[in-house]
């Protein structure tokens, strides 16, 4: 009779659990250090998330980035990691790789190429730095042995003083996402804020809205207290693009969201200036001049009725006030979202509370780390997410 084989127990100081950004960024600063590091990642390749980030450019940061641009149970939290590891201290290092960047917009930085030159340079300095990755090796379990812990896969055990969870959150189940970071925190009592897709299209049930699939314009986004100024695209299944996918973080169901149309406009006074022209442009014609045709059409069509066709000289002062409101306080109220399927990223998570804002350990679990998107530590969409798994990472790095 035989009987299987125990799996071999290798012996090391840190284990981290991922490689994506913020794993990868923190095994790269425990090596440096001279510490043992092995990284342990479920996928056959390391940053799967990093390679199809930012169009597979990766907007690896934001050099606007600070604490108000992230949404936390504590938004003071992520203050520390973010001063002490800047989105100028990664692009240095984008620049020692020789890696070509540009600014986009809004401080947002791009690779010029393809985001395999960020995981290129992360796998680079993990070698430098001795660090060890074993791929295909997708963690089961956790325990506490005495001081260490003993981490299972189906590749063998490790033994170690020290664990950085960094397995992220449930945005692309396609690529491997999974819970497994959550379930490790209740395993040891560390609480969890409930989580939620963030960034994220919304959907809508309304049939004229979804008609107007494929129209985008710049808008400007109300919703939770907060506001953005970017484009609306409509889908056929609801509402996308950066705007929306700003305001989805923010947005709870059931809630409106206010839509500005026509930021920058007064909207009733410019028709009623447009109405004092000569000629005799309908008001669909009149809104073109602003707005995508199709969308200006049926707006007014929606809004104006059988007026929408008549000459705007000649359509009711009041009905060109109402249209006008509507335009600069437009409110719709989304049936859901698409899901953490096309979500960029995880709301909620391990509670900020739990843990150590300058090391990222939990307070009552010495050894175990959290990082990046598993905690409850969420960026808008422009790198910021980005900047928090090099902050992140780079704090837990300096600690374990």
């Amino acid at each position: 009779m035989s009987f299987p084989e125990t799996p071999p127990l290798h012996e090391t100081d840190v284990v981290v659990l991922g490689a994506g950004a913020a794993g990868l960024m923190c095994a790269i600063t425990a090596g440096e250090r001279g510490r043992r590091v092995t990284v342990l990642e479920g996928n056959e390749r390391i940053g799967k998330k990093i390679l199809i980030s930012g169009g597979g450019r990766c907007n690896f940061t934001n050099l606007g980035t600070g604490p108000g641009n992230y949404l936390s149970g504590n938004p003071d939290f992520c203050r520390s990691a973010l001063a002490r590891f800047t989105p100028h201290h990664f692009l240095e290092r984008v620049e020692r790789h020789g890696i070509a960047w540009h600014e986009k917009k809004l401080g947002q930085l791009f690779c010029d190429q393809s985001s395999k030159e960020i995981v290129g340079l992360l796998e680079a300095e993990c070698a430098e730095a001795g660090v060890e990755i074993v791929l295909n090796a997708r963690a089961t379990a956790v325990e506490r042995e005495g001081a260490d812990f003993v981490v299972e896969t189906r590749k063998g055990r490790w033994r170690c003083g020290a664990v950085v969870v960094a397995t992220g959150g449930l945005s692309f189940p396609q690529i491997g996402a999974e819970d497994f970071g959550h379930r490790l925190a209740r395993r040891f009592g560390v609480p969890l804020v409930p989580t939620r897709p963030g960034l994220v299209p919304l959907t809508c049930s309304d049939a004229a809205l979804r008609a107007l699939s494929g129209i985008s314009l710049p808008v400007a986004m109300r919703c939770g207290g907060a506001r953005f100024e970017e484009s609306l695209l409509f889908t056929h299944r609801g509402v996308s693009g950066p705007a929306v996918l700003q305001i989805s973080s923010y947005w709870k169901t059931g809630e409106e969201i206010e839509v500005d149309l026509l930021p920058g406009t007064e909207a009733g006074k410019w028709l009623r200036e447009a109405q004092r022209q000569p000629g005799g442009a309908t008001l669909g014609a009149v809104l073109a001049g602003k707005l995508p045709r199709r969308f200006a059409e049926a707006w007014a069509g929606r809004h104006a009725g059988e007026q929408a066709d008549r000459p705007v000289n000649g359509v009711k002062g009041a009905v060109l006030d109402g249209l006008g409101a509507g335009l600069n306080r437009w409110l719709f109220r989304p049936d859901g979202t698409e899901g953490y399927a096309k979500a960029e990223v995880t709301l909620g998570g391990v509670a900020t509370g739990a843990l150590s804002s300058k090391t990222l350990e939990a307070r009552e679990v010495p050894g175990l780390f959290f990082i990046g998107e598993v905690v409850d530590v969420t960026g808008w969409l422009g790198g910021y997410n980005f900047q928090w798994a090099w902050a992140s990472g780079h704090a837990a790095g300096e600690a374990v």
